[in-house]
């Protein structure tokens, strides 16, 4: 008979969690529970930094029994997480779940991954040319194969819609998933005795646990909100079938941005693109893809605009919510400004904006500083009200006119083109994605369209001599549009059609003394 006792299996946490999010909070409310049963309890955590730049790893090693039973012994814990060797793993977002499974800290035998699929973009992601977003469903679908059980659902939503913070759903949803070894009772007894942000962390902590023991009801695909709420415009409602969805979003995007004049505008450039492809029958992809990105170029990002967006409720109910903020607690609220001299003439007439950059322009660098302004304030709040209700004064400014100015050219260029090859058209209309942004980010978009429109003109003065087939203007034009989206310097689409490369921009050298008080900075 065999005679020896199996000795009681250590269980192993690993949460992964980013700055602001409660990670440390969390691993003391599981040493806190341990504690409580008397179970002997090891955490460690490597610190990163906020805000998708890096993470935080939490990992604690417990022994699930009391130490009244050990006999006076001791248990020898890990330090670090080892590969497949983790019973649950717990991430705050959906690449942080990605980077523990390329870890290998993940086992299709052994652990439960217990994450959120909403997304923190990375500053690789935002700051792509084109759609720089990592593809979610990567994650979602190692998720399910490299993991004994998953629980991915939405903690933010879940968080925000209790008034609390992400870690308190993670703790409910590891204590549902049953591989803790602790009991709900106690996981709760270790939130109260925190004695901080009790109430609406319970609430959290239920949410999460309730959603991994019970399980959701299936929801039936249904109609974006939006599209549903309310019919079609009429003109919309002519439009074919495939993009009408998309001409709606962009009716109401342009109607928002400026007036319904503007919004009518939008709509008869859409039209003149479909009228054109419309004996091509099928599913109308220039016009879509004109349709979407037109609708993006219209509602250009001005001052006006980013004052607009940074005053209304919905985006401060917003702030509110990821920062805890309870209801009717003030919170202290600065916006980072930054304006040069192309952001103040971009809001003066044509003329007097030429003459203004004329006589500034050698000394543009000195006129590009920081603002750092209290919206939270009625001084800061009103200086933005100011900036937003130069809405109707936007028609009248420089830039609204450059704007106009460039988008009938590029889309002159799709008209041309779909009377020669609706691939060729196609392929011009997606270069409407070289425009975006602001500042310095849609000056390069704006540089590398014309460049790409210059060369398409080029081909076709080259065309009535033979020299391109329509295959190779094709190709040309989608080789230069990849290059610019790769490259925002304009270095590579430069490459990609023959010219030579762009001048390096001077960027001033600033030199800092250094104090007292800057070496108490650094």
């Amino acid at each position: 008979m065999n005679t020896k006792t199996e000795a009681p299996k250590i269980v192993t946490v690993l949460v992964a969690a980013m700055g602001g999010e409660g990670g440390g909070v969390l691993a003391d409310w599981l040493i806190s529970a341990s504690e409580a049963l008397d179970y002997p309890v090891q955490s460690t955590s490597v610190p990163g930094v906020a805000q998708r730049t890096g993470a935080t790893n939490y990992y604690l090693e417990i022994l699930p029994v009391p130490r009244s039973q050990l006999g006076g012994r001791e248990p020898i814990f890990s330090l670090t997480p080892s590969q497949g060797d983790v019973d649950i793993v717990a991430a705050s977002e959906l690449v942080e779940a990605g980077r523990v499974l390329q870890g290998g800290f993940v086992h299709p035998q052994r652990t439960t991954l217990v994450a959120s699929t909403h997304r923190e973009y990375s500053v690789s992601e935002k700051s792509a040319m084109g759609d720089g977003r990592y593809d979610g469903s990567r994650v979602v679908k190692a998720a399910n194969e490299l993991s004994q059980s998953c629980h991915l659902f939405d903690m933010r939503a879940l968080a925000w819609k209790h008034g609390t913070v992400i870690n308190t759903v993670m703790f409910g949803a590891m204590a549902g998933s049953g591989v803790l070894p602790f009991s709900r009772e106690v996981c709760e007894k270790a939130i109260r005795d925190s004695g901080k942000a009790v109430e609406s962390s319970l609430k959290g902590f239920a949410a999460g646990f309730e959603y991994v023991t019970t399980a959701p009801t299936p929801q039936k695909d249904s109609p974006s909100k939006e599209v549903t709420a309310r019919a079609y415009v009429a003109r919309v409602s002519a439009l074919p079938e495939p993009m009408r969805v998309t001409v709606q979003h962009g009716v109401d995007l342009t109607t928002d941005y400026l007036d319904k004049a503007y919004a009518d505008t939008y709509l008869d450039r859409v039209e003149s693109i479909v009228e054109l492809e419309r004996s091509g029958g099928g599913d109308y992809p220039v016009s879509t893809e004109v349709a979407r990105y037109l609708a993006l170029w219209m509602a250009y990002e001005d001052v006006i605009r980013v004052a607009d967006l940074k005053t209304r409720a919905d985006r401060l109910e917003r702030v509110r919510k990821e920062v805890g903020a309870k209801a009717g607690e003030p919170i202290q609220l600065t916006e980072f400004l930054k304006p040069g001299l192309d952001e103040i003439c971009s809001v003066l007439p044509t003329g007097l904006a030429n003459r203004v950059k004329k006589s500034l322009e050698h000394k543009a660098h000195k006129l590009s500083f920081g603002l750092h302004v209290r919206t939270d304030t009625v001084w800061g709040f009103t200086t933005l009200c100011a900036l937003r209700a130069l809405r109707n004064w936007r028609r009248r400014t420089s830039r609204f006119e450059a704007e106009q100015s460039q988008i009938e050219q590029w889309l002159e260029a799709v008209r041309v083109a779909i009377r020669k090859s609706p691939q060729l058209a196609y392929e011009l209309a997606l270069c409407g994605n070289l425009v975006k942004g602001y500042g310095g980010t849609s000056e390069r978009g704006h540089r590398s369209l014309k460049t790409v429109l210059t060369d398409f003109h080029g081909m076709l003065d080259f065309n009535k001599r033979g020299s391109f087939s329509l295959d190779e203007a094709i190709r040309r034009v989608r080789t230069a549009r990849e290059a610019a989206l790769l490259d925002p310097e304009g270095r590579a689409l430069a490459r990609s059609l023959g010219l030579p490369p762009p001048p390096l921009k001077e960027q001033p050298i600033r030199f800092i003394r250094r104090t007292k008080q800057t070496e108490m900075r650094t």
